[in-house]
């Protein structure tokens, strides 16, 4: 068996640091040291303990994935001289807080398609930014770091929730019936509600809705048999086309599995279909007959 091939991947700052030896430059050298030290200061302040060595270690860690998390995002393919050439000409500082910048504008996306107003409480994002930044930018100058690929990983997850969050949002505020405006939101339910009540016709838009409305719905395509390709189409034409990615991924998949659709068109008892429907709407679905 062939021995595994370990490719060493040490933050970008000490790589860019290391070029030093290379290319030999005094005042830079001591310039870019100065700042760091700053930086490091900062970080400890803020975000760990001043006050004691673990403190301080850790602020250098939290500063050097920063730095290298900006680095990179500068940088990209470029080599490591590239890298110490924005540490001399923009400095360390730039490097940080494109870095930081970077984190605090993930930590500002939507983590889970469930939001609640813990999601936007002032206290709770300040604590959200300084885990995230543990999460992502702590590093040890002489240890392999994944940081940036671990940011990217989740800048990308984020991203897709947030696009279902901006749908649901939409939905909300167009909802037939009139804008629904609760700080919690349930944005998979908004969406399976708008999609499963689509099938009706008619161009309505459906984000939140009661046991009465969906025996009415229930009744109506039991009677009149709609082209659910085409309320579904209908839908569509409504929505915005920034939103049609994910609405049309819905569409697909609540037309191979959603067991609402497929059980409504028999004889299901309406009791069973409003359980199976809570089971997609969850807490967007208001349970009192009414």
């Amino acid at each position: 068996m062939l021995p595994a091939i370990v490719v060493e991947t040490l933050p970008r700052l000490t790589r860019a640091i290391q070029q030093l030896a290379a290319h030999p430059d005094e005042d830079a050298a001591y310039a870019l040291a100065d700042e760091l030290t700053g930086i490091t200061a900062m970080v400890a302040e803020k975000f760990t303990n001043d006050r004691t060595a673990d403190g301080i270690q850790k602020a250098l860690q939290l500063t050097t994935g920063c730095v290298s998390l900006g680095l990179d995002h500068e940088l990209g393919d470029a080599d490591d001289l590239a890298a110490l050439d924005v540490l001399i000409e923009e400095g360390a500082e730039h490097a940080f807080q494109v870095g930081f910048r970077m984190v605090k504008d993930l930590v500002a996306m939507p983590e889970d398609a469930l939001v609640g107003e813990y999601d936007t409480d002032p206290v709770y994002a300040a604590r959200r930014l300084r885990d995230k930044l543990v999460d992502i930018c702590q590093a040890d100058p002489n240890r392999n770091w994944d940081g940036s690929t671990r940011y990217a990983l989740q800048f990308r997850q984020r991203k897709e929730v947030q696009a279902v969050v901006r749908l649901a949002n939409w939905l909300r505020r167009h909802n037939t019936e009139g804008p629904v405006s609760d700080a919690d939101l349930n944005a998979e339910g908004v969406i399976a509600l708008a999609v499963i009540f689509a099938v009706e016709g008619g161009g309505m838009i459906v984000a939140r809705t009661g046991q009465k409305e969906f025996e009415r719905f229930v009744k109506s395509v039991r009677k009149n048999k709609p082209d659910y390709e085409a309320g579904w189409a209908a839908l569509v034409a409504k929505v915005p086309v920034q939103h049609h990615p994910v609405l049309l991924e819905r569409i697909a998949s609540y037309r191979q599995t959603c067991t609402v659709l497929q059980n409504i068109k028999g004889r299901t008892a309406m009791k069973t279909l409003f359980a199976e429907l809570e089971n997609y709407a969850g807490s967007e679905l208001d349970a009192d007959y009414s």
